[in-house]
């Protein structure tokens, strides 16, 4: 059987890939008074005179909502939230797997923005942590930006900062395999969307100076015509020396490449116009912006992919269930700048210096340590 034919069967046979657990048992009339009525009014009361409280009595303190639109999934683009639900289902496991957090699916019939933001606001109460998934930009930055004004739980875009921070993670670790500093590196980071975005707010965040923003049209600059509000933004930031042109005009002489764009859009004689060991994380899936041999026959000494078929997967998932497991430990009411870094760093540091290699920068995902590190260094910054 084919991959698709394992995962068509998987999820038809289990009807879907995640279900609610009791924690309590219901076997005797003792024991459903205790856990309902009328036992269960003690610790509404409690909750009543003390909102805190909710975190001591009730699934809150460890439950996420996996929150969509359906508007942006995967490589698959706005196929809507029903579309949506085996992904939001997909993540739940994750959180469940890697980080001992509970999560629910929300897969929401609206892409209105300010619905979405008022849908999420009402259903708050019953989690101790929003992650949105899978919502296209601009709008998932508003949407992210204004949920954390209106509520007291950490709100995380995980296209956004989680693809950034393990992004970071990879090339501080790229960095010593190469030798080089970030304060002299060029580099350039292909897609403007919402991965793209953080990503770049990220790496200028750790210390990079000299970072440009491709997309269609070409080379970031104010004199882009048609911008949204948050490309306008990164224009402000971004290719200081206000370059035009197209991608391979910006790669001339770069050190970093990161793309989350599209498939095979960079060339071997791309690469080779960049600078020497050259790091290259081509991050489109399932067919990155180059295949990692084109991309070291060229010349590229650091390659990663998102993809697991080859070394340096850059993956989601040795960030996320860490980064919510520290924040709802730690009862952060939000996942601030220095967290994402600290993560960064944390996740960084599970490979080993004498264990470094232009193979070997990342943390495996099944490597039991990382959410425990990740949280732990999030909880340290709260």
């Amino acid at each position: 059987m084919t991959t698709d034919e394992k995962a068509l069967k998987l999820h038809a046979d289990l009807v879907g890939k995640i279900s609610t657990e009791a924690k309590c048992k219901i076997k005797t009339r003792e024991d459903l008074s205790i856990a309902y009525t009328p036992g269960v009014a003690k610790p509404c009361v409690e909750i009543a005179n003390n909102p805190e409280d909710v975190y001591k009595y009730t699934m809150k303190a460890n439950t996420v909502a996996v929150v969509s639109d359906g508007s942006a999934v995967l490589g698959l683009g706005n196929i809507g939230p029903y579309a949506a639900m085996p992904v939001m289902e997909g993540k739940a496991v994750l959180f469940k797997e890697f980080g001992d957090v509970n999560a629910v699916p929300i897969c929401l019939d609206t892409q209105d923005t300010q619905e979405i933001i008022d849908t999420v606001v009402r259903i708050a109460p019953g989690f101790g942590g929003i992650n949105l998934e899978d919502i296209s930009a601009p709008r998932c930055f508003e949407i992210e930006s204004k949920l954390k004004e209106l509520l007291d739980i950490p709100v995380f875009h995980d296209d956004q900062h989680g693809t950034a921070i393990v992004v970071l993670a990879g090339i501080i670790n790229a960095l010593k395999v190469v030798g080089k500093k970030k304060e002299d590196c060029k580099v350039v980071v292909n897609g403007d969307g919402s991965a793209g975005i953080a990503i770049s707010k990220l790496l200028l965040k750790y210390g990079f100076k000299d970072l440009t923003i491709c997309g269609l049209y070409g080379i970031l600059s104010n004199d882009v015509k048609d911008l949204n509000w948050a490309q306008k933004e990164m224009a402000q930031v971004t290719n200081l020396e206000g370059k035009n042109g197209v991608l391979a005009d910006a790669m001339v002489g770069a050190d970093i490449f990161i793309g989350v764009s599209a498939p095979n859009i960079v060339t071997k004689e791309m690469v080779a116009s960049m600078n020497k060991d050259a790091i290259i994380f081509a991050m489109a899936n399932p067919t990155p912006e180059i295949m990692p041999d084109l991309a070291k026959e060229a010349g590229a000494r650091v390659v990663g992919t998102g993809r697991s078929d080859f070394p340096n997967q850059v993956n989601n998932v040795v960030a996320f269930p860490g980064i919510f497991k520290g924040a709802l430990e730690g009862r952060a009411k939000q996942i601030t700048e220095e967290m994402k870094l600290a993560a960064a760093n944390a996740i960084a540091s599970l490979v080993p210096d004498d264990q470094l290699s232009e193979n070997f920068i990342l943390p495996e995902a099944f490597n039991p340590e990382v959410a425990e590190v990740v949280s732990k260094a999030v909880k340290e910054n709260i």
